[in-house]
């Protein structure tokens, strides 16, 4: 009959027992049967309640899961032509998103005759983005033409504890 080192609940080394014996203690004590390491000569069982120990390790998942940040990319659009007004709306959206802790990703489209004026457009882009860094973020990427599209990613300036 093959053998076994038995633990305890408590963490008690009741010693290399048989597994039949092994099962009877456990039967008295209301416990499962574990086995902790199976490569080890003879294999180490612990007592232990697994419903419990089961229910244990999910409650730590879901504190740990509780305490997971989740960033999101927000994104942005505008115009190379925009007023000055609708620009100071999508800036206050923008301190908005970074305030909560979101990434924004902004996008100057160009249509039609516009892409004609790319320079004057990345002129205003730049503009826009020392701007939104004038109130509390960091460049992620730096402006990067795409077709008819600029990109750039700015992300909240992480706080030091």
């Amino acid at each position: 009959m093959p053998e076994i080192r038995l633990i305890g609940e408590d963490g008690t080394q009741f010693g290399v027992v048989k597994i039949n014996e092994a099962r009877r203690i456990a039967h008295e004590k209301v416990l499962d049967l574990v086995e902790v390491s199976p490569g080890a000569v003879p294999p180490v069982v612990k007592l232990i309640d697994y419903g419990k120990f089961k229910y244990e390790l999910q409650k730590k998942a879901s504190e740990a899961k509780k305490k997971q940040i989740v960033v999101q990319v927000k994104e942005v659009q505008f115009r190379p032509n925009i007023e000055k007004h609708d620009l100071e709306v999508k800036t206050k959206r923008i301190e908005g998103f970074l305030g909560d802790g979101d990434k924004v990703r902004l996008v100057m489209q160009f249509r039609g005759r516009e892409i004609a004026y790319k320079e004057a457009g990345l002129e205003k882009f730049n503009k826009i983005i020392e701007e939104i860094v004038s109130f509390g973020a960091q460049v992620e990427s730096p402006p990067t033409f795409m077709g008819s599209k600029i990109f750039a990613i700015v992300m909240p300036v992480k706080k030091s504890k």
